[in-house]
């Protein structure tokens, strides 16, 4: 990478990456408001990503090309989205830092350049355009978009621990190994989410600065819609719930030891019911309930793909549950004897194991940690933890 610790001017180079579906009124003006911005201390490299286009984009692209050889088309020969696209065209980058541009003219390209200063001064890992921050012109539209993308903002913050306020910009700005070393999944709209959670888990320096925003209407040819907006809420769960801070955690075990606790008490109540001896009927229910709670935890909360593939792992495992199922036991029997009801010993019982079995399983079965301050860049960057 060139040498941008210090504030001479030195030459970098600016990897633009445009995912484009059906862009053909748009996408050349794009291109030369993008082209504007190269001068004596940037130079461009600017990735168009025909998406599987219906219209005259690809050759709108091609057309582009022979004019400018810093350009490179790449095409998808099947529409995938846009996070697909992105995926493209950051792998294919070369230059010093990586850009998000999209194709539709929504976003000013002269806001790159006040994007790229924190990072040439070697100060970010990352930089965010924020629609929410600037004094510059803002295009009035639609309010429930605004509310919905301070929500999506909102319960992002909550679980990356960053106060960003507009998680949802299209202007992102790495540098190269970072985007490069970071797997997206995600093909639509989702991007966006996504990369906040690994980016956040990579613990970066992450600034935002304020931009200019020129939004279309549906009519104009916006794309993003209710669905991805549910999606949206879908990814932060899925990439942040494992890295969460502890307080988000609990909040999420409280559902899932929620569901498991009425299913112990269900079980336990039936088993009571039919007459099955009192020992028997905890220790058979409270052992079903702790396996849900293990498989929900794995699926939703720890680890999307954990397996039980270590012997320490299942000790552990075995050893919380017994330590906790012991303590049911003994709780639930004890306030049988005192002559409460069963529904009601049960359910304090119950009510009790959860914080019991959350602090269990976040710091003994698994152990991980939380999204916290940057580390130094004198460190390699970390392995991508966001599936294991």
């Amino acid at each position: 990478m060139s040498d941008i610790r210090n504030n001479n001017i030195n030459k970098v180079t600016l990897s633009v990456v445009i995912p484009c579906y059906n862009e053909e009124k748009t996408l050349a003006p794009c291109v030369e408001c993008v082209m504007a911005i190269a001068g004596d201390d940037l130079a461009l490299e600017v990735i168009i990503v025909d998406d599987a286009s219906r219209d005259q984009s690809l050759r709108k692209a091609e057309k582009l090309k022979k004019k400018y050889p810093q350009i490179v088309v790449l095409r998808h020969e099947k529409n995938q989205g846009k996070g697909a696209a992105l995926r493209t065209g950051f792998q294919k980058a070369s230059g010093d830092f990586v850009a998000v541009q999209d194709a539709d003219l929504e976003y000013d390209p002269q806001d790159l350049k006040r994007l790229l200063v924190p990072l040439r001064k070697g100060e970010a890992d990352v930089v965010l355009g924020s629609r929410f921050q600037s004094s510059g012109y803002h295009r009035v539209l639609y309010f429930w978009h605004y509310l919905g993308n301070c929500f999506l903002t909102f319960l992002s913050n909550m679980f990356t621990d960053l106060n960003l306020s507009d998680m949802e910009t299209c202007y992102k700005v790495f540098r190269r190994d970072v985007i490069q070393a970071v797997k997206i999944e995600e093909n639509r709209f989702g991007f966006e989410p996504e990369i906040v959670a690994k980016v956040a888990q990579m613990r970066l320096r992450i600034f935002e600065m304020g931009i200019s925003y020129r939004g279309r209407t549906y009519a104009e040819g916006k794309k993003i819609g209710v669905k991805d907006g549910f999606r949206a809420l879908y990814c932060i769960f899925r990439y942040n719930a494992h890295k969460a801070p502890v307080p988000v955690q609990f909040i999420i075990y409280v559902f899932i030891g929620g569901l498991a606790a009425l299913m112990n008490l269900m079980i336990f109540l039936g088993l009571h019911t039919w007459g099955v001896e009192t020992n028997v009927s905890i220790i058979t229910a409270y052992g079903l309930a702790a396996l849900v709670n293990y498989f929900l935890c794995v699926a939703i909360l720890f680890r999307h793909r954990a397996r039980w593939n270590t012997f320490n792992e299942i000790l552990i495992f075995l050893f919380v549950v017994g330590l906790v199922g012991s303590a049911d036991l003994l709780l639930t029997k004890a306030l049988l004897a005192m002559g409460i009801s069963a529904v009601k010993s049960k359910l304090a019982a119950s009510v009790s194991g959860v914080m019991l079995n959350f602090m269990g399983r976040r710091f003994l079965v698994f152990p991980e940690a939380s999204v916290g301050p940057w580390q130094s860049q004198e460190n390699p960057l970390p392995h991508n933890e966001g599936e294991k």
